[in-house]
């Protein structure tokens, strides 16, 4: 009887052990921790020996890095886009340039020396910038000097950290030993090991995984239960208030700034009739300068008279530069492209302050195309130094803000320049498809309010138009003419023209049939529509009004502006 026993329990012993091994084998697939290691190199996608990964924040960007002679090197658009966009390629004459307040500093690509427009020069010991094709990469450590931002460097693989700017995060600390996954979930491969009392940045909270950022780059996902509760933490730095401090010179109450088109030197013979009609008027902007050819010569007409006869009614001259005035051969590209023309051109418009005693320049470049719009904004920081070491207010001329400009940089601008001036007007100008206001309530109240979100009040101006336009369709072609004030009040008595004010634009609007039977439609520019601009204008609280263009007025708006300067 023993002997019949004896194999069944062997049997039974074995499907036990079988049923134990599968149900081990069951619980490991399900219930215990992968311990495959993720392929890091894969991770951080680096496919060579002298790349380095970089994180900035808590994203791993697609750019990499570059290791040369044991240095890092960051390339130039990284750079840009994500620590400072103050860093200016010159590729026209191989330079790389970064302005601080009351400084340039110039470095030729491919060597170690840097030098500043005060005369001194320095050797950094490493190369500071090399090209590779068309890629230009910087020295880490030399963005570093200019940047708000703090990095790390790690090996196997090679990457760094970077934080740029300050910033705020939840960290919180390892309470034991455990794992890195790349994934959450017990399957998931591992990424690194984390040790007790390791501190990680918490970017993401789950149910029982979280999403946490390492001190040494990696990102990945912890279980909850070795995670203590989390505390705010600041990484990164400041820019250095020798680096950040543009403090300019400001103009004392609001502006009340008036355009004066001088179109050849005995323009400048109509100041007087001009400052007899205005009123409040407490800064006149002449068109006096333009560029010239592609060196960065200018024309002028400038006159010291006229500086006089405004100073002696305490009106300040902020002169205007512009790039359309001119003998029709200016280049704006050639000459902001270079380092040599762009020189010439601040040294220039110093040399006629300095002349002529003006408080102010004034920038009216227009049509400046994206492809040379960094080098549109290195002059305006290159000149926005000279502006401050001779306490000149600069100001520079704006469209109102949409997606077509984003290149004119407001934000910059609103950094280095003392005032902002934005256009308000041309919402439909002489090449519009369609008539259309000139500058409608809402063209005017989304344009301060989008330079807003750039640009501090105080230091924006908001130009309103003294003129309007004449639309003529005939037959389905729409075409215009620019009318001033009084010249449009002339149309409307001559065709006597019922006109209505229409509250979506805050503008009196009317139209008529002309003698050759065509339709004429006009949005008119008045004291009640100016009215209604500056009311939002002192909504806003920016720091004044300008006006385009001195002469174009009639009488009686001097009063309604009259009233929004002594709000």
């Amino acid at each position: 009887m023993k002997k019949k026993l004896i194999p069944v329990i062997v049997i039974i012993a074995l499907i036990l052990i079988i049923g134990l091994i599968y149900g081990i084998q069951l619980y490991n697939e399900h219930f215990s921790y992968s311990k495959e290691r993720a392929d890091l190199s894969e991770y951080f996608h680096i496919g060579s020996d002298d790349e380095v990964a970089i994180v900035v924040g808590n994203e791993l960007l697609e750019d990499k890095a570059r290791i040369k002679d044991g240095n890092i090197y960051l390339d130039y658009e990284t750079v840009a886009n994500y620590i400072s966009n103050r860093f200016y390629f010159g590729d026209a004459d191989g330079i790389l340039v970064y302005t601080t307040p009351d400084n340039i500093i110039t470095t030729q690509i491919g060597t170690t020396v840097y030098s500043t427009s005060q005369g001194e020069q320095t050797d950094a010991g490493y190369e500071i910038s090399f090209m590779d094709g068309d890629k230009l990469y910087v020295n880490i450590d030399y963005v570093k000097n200019y940047s708000a931002m703090t990095y790390a460097a790690y090996d196997s693989p090679n990457r760094i950290q970077i934080y740029a700017g300050l910033n705020s995060l939840n960290s919180a600390i390892l309470k034991k030993k455990t794992h890195l996954r790349v994934l959450g979930g017990i399957k998931s491969a591992i990424l690194t090991d984390l040790e007790e009392n390791d501190s990680v940045v918490v970017l993401e909270e789950m149910e029982e995984w979280s999403k946490v950022q390492t001190e040494d780059a990696f990102i990945g996902y912890v279980e909850n239960k070795y995670l203590s509760e989390t505390q705010e933490v600041i990484k990164g730095a400041e820019l250095s208030s020798e680096l950040s401090d543009y403090s300019g010179v400001s103009f004392e109450g609001k502006v009340n700034m008036g355009f004066h088109q001088i179109g050849g030197a005995a323009g400048n013979q109509t100041l007087t009739g001009i400052l007899q009609q205005s009123k409040g008027i407490n800064v006149i902007a002449p068109t006096w300068f333009s560029i010239t050819g592609s060196d960065g010569s200018i024309t002028s007409y400038a006159n010291s008279e006229y500086v006089t006869t405004c100073h002696a009614s305490n009106i300040q001259v902020w002169a205007v530069v512009d790039n359309f005035n001119g003998n029709g051969d200016g280049d704006t590209e050639a000459v902001l492209s270079h380092a040599a023309s762009r020189q010439k051109l601040v040294s220039s418009l110093m040399e006629m302050a300095s002349t002529y005693s003006l408080d102010g320049i004034n920038v009216d470049f227009e049509q400046i195309s994206e492809s040379y719009s960094r080098s549109y904004i290195e002059f305006i920081r290159e000149l926005s130094v000279s502006c401050r070491a001779n306490g000149i207010v600069l100001s520079v001329d704006n469209y109102v803000p949409m997606d077509f400009n984003d290149h004119y940089d407001l934000a910059e601008q609103g950094i280095v320049c003392d005032y902002v001036i934005i256009m308000g007007y041309d919402e439909h100008y002489a090449g519009s498809e369609e008539a259309g206001s000139v500058a409608s309530i809402d063209y005017v109240t989304n344009g301060i309010n989008d330079t807003l979100e750039k640009v501090s009040a105080s230091k924006i101006i908001n130009a309103i138009p003294f003129y309007t336009r004449l639309w003529t369709t005939q037959g389905g072609e729409v075409t215009s003419k620019a009318l001033h004030m009084q010249g449009a009040q002339n149309i409307i008595d001559k065709y006597g023209v019922e006109m209505t004010w229409d509250d979506a634009t805050c503008q009196y609007y009317g139209e008529y049939t002309n003698e050759d039977g065509n339709l004429c439609q006009l949005w008119n520019e008045e004291a009640r529509s100016i009215e209604a601009k500056l009311s939002v204008m002192q909504t806003a609280q920016i720091a004044g009004v300008a006006e385009w263009a001195l002469g174009f007025e009639t009488a009686d708006i001097w009063d309604v502006i009259a009233a929004y300067m002594a709000n």
